[in-house]
């Protein structure tokens, strides 16, 4: 599913988890048993805020309902500086989705249903699908299927058997990890097993106007993109980020997805056409699409990227997923920044992050 930035308006939320008259009532009689149930928004003055706030009441024409505060900073408001509505109901939400994560950690070869889940955390169904996906930044369901395959690769490392580790990790056959290799292992179990010996990667380095460009691929596409200053600190760099493979050097092989890449570095529009074999998590996942969606020299914080995401308290997961990032310019991840708009880090050096950007606005 692809996500974009919010951009767009709308003056009501698709969706609701509970009554408008209601909700206006809670708002003209400020109920604070209210607070993070919803927030309300005024088109006059494009803010939101909690049903509680201590601001001068609204007209109900001018007053729009949304069930986050991310729903409703999507369709263009921003949160009240008096009341603070995003922190509205932190507290209650993130001790049930503990609760709800422990659980899961707790149970992971069970066939949990969204129910089941529910009631062993004590809150509905939709508000702790929610609240999980919005602070987890995937569903209960994902979640559980990442704990397998956490248990899983623990198991392979431990020496275990594909068939062994396949059991102990809860997965019901070992045809559903292999259905799912691709996307969770980046490889097969097996070659998992040996610490990824087998994986076979070519690479080769270019000039570019922002210093030495290594290009690196699989046969499924280009898996590493990465600046430097030299072809061997590129080379020694290539193989700590993947230490059991086999790695050769192919000055021809992949001439014309390098030459694509550099010929779209520091340009305003467009970007170089070239396959991708991207290995991450979900979440990692979700992060990088959203980064391909910066325009070309614009820039994003942190803090940004979680608010598109739903989960606006997932900033450091964001910065982790950036620093993860072994696909550097083709996945523009210097369009990252902090929250007061200074650059904030770069693998590849802070002045070559401001030179990008700088190149980009330029176009």
């Amino acid at each position: 599913m692809m996500l974009t930035m919010p951009t767009t308006f709308r003056s009501e939320p698709a969706r609701t988890a509970f009554d408008r008259n209601e909700a206006w009532r809670a708002v003209e009689q400020r109920d604070a048993r209210f607070d993070g149930r919803f927030v309300y928004a005024v088109q006059s003055t494009r803010i939101y805020c909690r049903p509680s706030c201590p601001s001068r009441r609204p007209s109900r024409e001018r007053v729009s309902f949304y069930d986050a505060p991310a729903a409703a900073e999507e369709a263009g408001f921003r949160a009240c500086r008096r009341c603070h509505p995003r922190e509205a109901g932190i507290a209650p939400a993130a001790a049930a989705v503990e609760r709800a994560r422990t659980y899961i950690e707790q149970h992971p070869d069970e066939t949990l249903t969204l129910g089941a889940l529910s009631t062993a955390v004590g809150i509905s169904p939709y508000h702790l699908q929610r609240i999980f996906k919005r602070q987890m930044g995937v569903s209960p369901r994902q979640y559980q299927e990442s704990v397998r395959v956490a248990r899983f690769k623990s198991r392979l490392r431990a020496g275990d058997t594909v068939s062994r580790a396949t059991y102990e990790a809860g997965f019901g056959s070992s045809s559903r990890v292999y259905e799912r290799s691709d996307a969770t292992l980046g490889m097969t179990p097996a070659a998992y097993r040996r610490g990824g010996a087998g994986m076979r990667i070519s690479y080769t380095t270019v000039d570019s106007p922002f210093g030495k460009l290594l290009v690196a691929a699989t046969d499924r596409g280009v898996c590493a993109v990465a600046l430097g200053e030299s072809d061997e600190a590129l080379a020694r760099a290539l193989q700590r980020d993947f230490p059991n493979a086999e790695i050769a050097r192919n000055e021809d092989l992949h001439r014309e997805w390098a030459t694509e890449i550099v010929a779209h570095i520091g340009r305003g529009s467009g970007e170089a056409n070239v396959p991708l074999d991207v290995q991450g998590t979900r979440f990692q996942q979700q992060v990088w699409a959203l980064l391909r969606k910066i325009p070309a020299g614009h820039t994003r914080s942190y803090s940004d990227i979680a608010a598109a995401l739903g989960n606006p308290r997932a900033t450091r997961a964001v910065a982790r997923a950036c620093a993860s990032n072994r696909l550097s310019i083709v996945i523009p991840c210097h369009r990252v920044v902090r929250n007061d708009g200074s650059l904030g880090g770069y693998r590849w050096g802070e002045g070559r992050k401001q030179h990008l950007l700088d190149s980009e606005r330029r176009g």
